[in-house]
């Protein structure tokens, strides 16, 4: 068995290849998760998926690489068996993070060049079909092609990842460790997503079902789908509605848009924190925070103003339609269209 990274990363990034290499040389056999010698490995994975339903974070607590990486698949398996698109989305999203978080740390602190390059080949050439290198002209940055850099950036909406905002030379983008990593959380994400789609296992062990119906009846069963009147609000807002409606993952940008147009229009906290509970990394307590820090009832108690419709073109939130015709913002939406109608009717 050939395990170039070292354990200790692939118990950072048990979704490598070589994991996975890991695993087929050790003979592992899905029935043996119905062992009691392998029911804290059941356990583990159970309560990881129970805090991502409960808190919508990341566990980033690490064991030794054969427990890791048998907790990565049985969580997958779980996952699987509870056959829920918005808990799926979650569980690949946290993982996403929770690789981040270790691969940012890594990039700033390993000792050794090698180690590094080697480490940015598995995860962003091997996996990811990406190059990355250390820049040899600026210390701690990464070097990446400006082709694959607006393959991914076209994803943020925040202006400092608009190409023009970059230092860029010689046909690469220059980034620092943390915007390197940030750069393919979606694709990690997406990775992991086609994964669990694609695996189709022979059977699902009695462990992994007994767990699975355990979590799964700890999911709200609420309803989560928005009311939403489309001819209510502007296009924007609603685009950004049926995202969430759907359990996609809105940037920050789009968050705060829709989250003082709504205290705009006079909705109160709770309506607003309940409409990102359909987010895959959604945390009610960090969302009632936001929300209010936004509403003027925290920190420097300056409430918010909806962003413009000019800045929402900037980021590339307008989606507008012929009733947007002569608006500057997104609350004269419904304003404007009454007046519109009263004063052609007269």
């Amino acid at each position: 068995m050939s395990i170039r990274l070292g354990t200790a990363d692939l118990a950072k990034y048990p979704f490598l290849n070589e994991a996975a290499e890991y695993m087929h040389q050790t003979y592992f056999n899905l029935d043996d998760l119905n062992l009691p010698e392998l029911g804290h490995i059941v356990e583990r994975a159970s309560n990881r998926i129970r805090s991502e339903i409960e808190h919508g974070k990341p566990d980033f607590t690490l064991e030794r690489h054969e427990i890791e990486i048998l907790t990565f698949l049985v969580e997958i398996l779980i996952i699987k068996a509870i056959n829920s698109d918005n808990l799926t989305k979650k569980h690949c999203l946290c993982e996403a993070l929770r690789a981040e978080k270790f691969l940012v740390h890594d990039l700033k602190t390993h000792a050794e060049p090698s180690t590094k390059k080697l480490l940015l080949f598995k995860v962003f050439k091997e996996l990811l079909k990406m190059d990355v290198l250390p820049s040899m002209k600026y210390q701690l940055m990464f070097e990446v092609k400006v082709t694959d850099y607006l393959k991914r950036s076209h994803l943020f909406h925040e202006q400092e990842w608009k190409l023009i905002n970059r230092l860029v030379h010689d046909g690469r983008v220059f980034l620092d460790p943390d915007e390197t990593v940030r750069l393919i959380r979606a694709e990690v994400t997406n990775l992991l997503l086609e994964r669990i789609k694609q695996m189709n296992p022979s059977h699902i062990p009695a462990t992994i079902k007994e767990q699975a119906n355990i979590l799964k009846a700890s999911i709200p069963t609420a309803s989560r789908k928005l009311a939403i009147a489309p001819s209510a609000y502007p296009p924007c807002v609603n685009h950004a509605l049926n995202l969430m409606a759907v359990g996609e993952n809105l940037p920050h940008s789009a968050r705060v848009m829709l989250a003082t147009y709504m205290l705009a229009i006079g909705k109160n906290i709770e309506e607003i924190v309940s409409l990102f509970k359909n987010a895959p990394d959604y945390d009610e307590r960090v969302s009632r925070y936001q929300v209010e820090h936004l509403a003027g009832e925290r920190g420097s108690r300056v409430r918010y103003l909806v962003p413009s419709c000019t800045k929402l073109r900037n980021d590339g939130l307008c989606f507008a339609t012929s009733q947007c015709d002569g608006l500057i913002n997104p609350v004269q939406f419904g304003r404007a269209v009454k007046y519109y109608r009263e004063t052609n009717l007269r």
